[in-house]
């Protein structure tokens, strides 16, 4: 019965959007700019995956894989919020049209390196641009679905494209993979991978174009303001994250799980680069495909684990409380880090993402509760963009700190037991916590 009603529910909502995309013609203009955009990020981001991480021809280090993972989180911490600031004063229009185009050459510019056998450097230093500008591309469609569809749409608009857009950057990242498959891993088929999802700018570009100047916002008065642009956003930015931190301390619940969050992807980021090394290494065992494959079976491993904890999550929470359930996940995250990670073996590494999966979305979604229910709606915006930045920048540092330390072929094993402390540091920081509040 319940499978029936949710397969009913998704029929109702792709409906409201076939509706909604015939009654306002430039909603699927825009649809098609945030689309085509997503299956080339999809698909540059997995053939950059595959030319850095798992190129034998590259011999790329700790450190170069740690700084393509830096490539490809960044600008989601760093640049996101400066372009919600910046798209409010720009026509977005433009913004639309000529970020696909600046992402498209730059696309392009990584391919003809990777081409020419040139080294890392240049090559992270363009892919860190073009995923810069990919996030006014889709910070811009967000912001000017208001112009394109009735008030009484957006909300079942905003669910179907958000899960629609994941499966399309999925599709490209599959794309690139198969690409790679095919060609085998090399710089040349990185390359051709790569110069392949510079069609998605392209295709985005030629949709932008297609609106009138200014058709999708701002209004005229915030368009006006031009030249202090960039100062003001960066005080806005400022001043939001300082307003979203003093927000996390006055709430002891949201401040508990913001250390859960914080413990964990500082763990996931050494354990992710142990997996990427171990999958560079195949000898360890067979349990997983070599390289980029082998990746992606980790990934979605991990993936599946989030699923099942979007579904106990809620069912847990009112049980045995919000505290109760962050301390629940970094105690089973401590557990499985210490014995299924602990053995450095491929099997058990896959068992370990899919368990670390289930613990680390409990904590986050526990966080994102907390945040809902404990913080006013005025500092709410303030208070998840600076989660984002915990959630990202957690993960890297604790990834370029690793790959100091971690061993060619990933068998590091105090690294492992060093993540292991590091959740035992969250629980005890979440017991401070807890007597803090009460």
């Amino acid at each position: 019965m319940g499978t029936t009603d949710e397969s009913d529910d998704s029929a109702r909502a792709h409906h409201r959007l076939r509706a909604a995309i015939r009654a306002t013609p430039g909603l699927g203009r825009l649809v098609t700019v945030r689309f085509a955009s997503q299956f080339g990020d999809g698909m540059f981001q997995a053939a950059l995956g595959g030319a850095i991480l798992f190129n034998p021809e590259r011999h790329t280090d700790p450190l170069a894989i740690a700084a393509g993972f830096a490539v490809l989180l960044l600008p989601y911490s760093v640049i996101g919020p400066f372009a919600g600031a910046l798209l409010d004063r720009w026509d977005r229009r433009a913004v639309l049209k000529w970020a696909n185009l600046l992402r498209g050459s730059l696309i392009l510019a990584a391919s003809a390196c990777l081409l020419l056998g040139s080294p890392n450097p240049p090559i992270l230093l363009l892919a860190l641009a073009a995923v810069g500008v990919s996030r006014f591309v889709l910070a811009g469609v967000s912001a000017s679905l208001p112009h394109v569809v009735r008030q009484s749409w957006l909300v079942s608009t905003n669910s179907v494209l958000a899960t629609v857009g994941s499966g399309v950057a999925a599709a490209g990242a599959g794309a690139a993979v198969t690409v790679i498959g095919i060609l085998g891993s090399s710089d040349r088929s990185s390359a051709i991978a790569v110069a392949v999802a510079a069609l998605g700018s392209l295709v985005g570009a030629l949709a932008a174009a297609g609106f009138d100047a200014h058709r999708l916002g701002p209004g005229t008065a915030a368009a006006g303001t031009g030249a202090p642009a960039g100062a003001d956003a960066v005080r806005a930015v400022a001043a939001g994250l300082r307003v979203g931190a003093t927000a996390v301390w006055q709430a002891p619940g949201v401040t508990t799980a913001m250390i859960g969050i914080g413990a964990h992807r500082i763990v996931f980021g050494i354990d992710t680069l142990i997996m990427v090394l171990l999958l560079r290494a195949p000898a360890t065992g067979h349990a997983l495909p070599a390289g980029l494959a082998g990746f992606g079976v980790a990934v979605g491993a991990t993936a599946a684990g989030m699923l099942l904890a979007a579904a106990a999550t809620p069912l847990l929470i009112p049980r045995i409380g919000r505290t109760r359930t962050v301390v629940a996940g970094l105690t089973a995250a401590l557990v499985v880090q210490s014995t299924f990670i602990a053995t450095l073996t491929q099997g058990a590494l896959l068992i370990g993402a899919f368990l670390l999966g289930v613990a680390g979305q409990t904590v986050k979604l526990t966080g994102d509760a907390a945040m809902q229910i404990d913080i006013d709606d005025a500092r709410r915006g303030q208070v998840f963009a600076l989660q984002d930045t915990v959630f990202n920048l957690a993960f890297l540092t604790a990834l370029a700190a690793a790959a100091t330390v971690v061993a060619p072929d990933g068998h590091t094993p105090q690294l492992v037991f060093a993540g292991a402390g590091v959740y035992a540091v969250g629980l005890v920081a979440v017991a401070a916590n807890t007597r803090r509040r009460r």
